[in-house]
């Protein structure tokens, strides 16, 4: 019985993991509905921009490498002291997109005492530290999400600019935007990025013990 040559088995094996990759990278659709769906009825003012945001969240986690860690205190010292606990949303945290692989943890855990500022910024710098995947699988998986979202014609204000903006950042290599002006000013986002696993580990038993 002739056995297939390394070569071919190498191409069966690259095959398959190039399956496996895309298939991965493509969301199922329940989850992207499922997720639409609880974000516009906990935020009614959100815009593509925020379904945008929270995904890439749990895609890329934070924004940005950090390198200087003490400007990560000073800027985290500098906001808390320019909220209140009524300028907050009720709860301490939520899961970021469609796999809460990130989590968004509100200042509020901070305020209330409920964690310190510094647990909060060192478990956000190895959080932001944490390996991310390239700004091209981001780009595929949005374009996967977006699809989706556009089948579900939920008549979002100012859509077709939001999604030529994010179009022209993903095209320029970028992948990072803010919130809508909008949900802003509704919701007063106030929440740093910290990666599910180390939530869970360091801070959850302490927000929820």
């Amino acid at each position: 019985m002739k056995h297939p040559s390394t070569k071919v088995l190498r191409r069966a094996v690259l095959l398959l993991l190039l399956t496996f990759s895309l298939a991965t990278n493509a969301p199922a659709q329940q989850d992207v509905q499922r997720f639409v769906c609880e974000q516009m009825e906990r935020y009614p003012q959100s815009r593509l921009l925020d379904l945008y945001k929270s995904c890439f969240q749990d895609y890329m986690g934070a924004e940005h490498l950090v390198q200087d860690t003490a400007s990560v205190l000073r800027y985290l010292r500098t906001e808390l002291a320019s909220v209140s606990l009524s300028d907050l949303l009720p709860h301490y945290y939520e899961p970021c997109g469609t796999g809460g692989n990130y989590v968004r943890v509100s200042l509020r855990a901070v305020l209330e005492g409920r964690i310190s500022i510094d647990q909060l910024a060192d478990a956000f710098i190895r959080s932001a530290n944490c390996p991310r995947p390239s700004v091209e699988d981001w780009r595929e998986r949005w374009h996967n999400i977006v699809e989706i979202i556009d089948a579900m014609h939920l008549g979002l204000p100012h859509y077709a600019d939001d999604r030529q903006l994010i179009d022209s950042v993903l095209a320029s290599g970028r992948y990072a935007l803010s919130h809508s002006p909008d949900y802003r000013e509704a919701y007063h986002p106030h929440y740093r990025i910290v990666e599910r696993g180390i939530f869970e580990r360091e801070l959850l038993p302490l927000i929820s013990p």
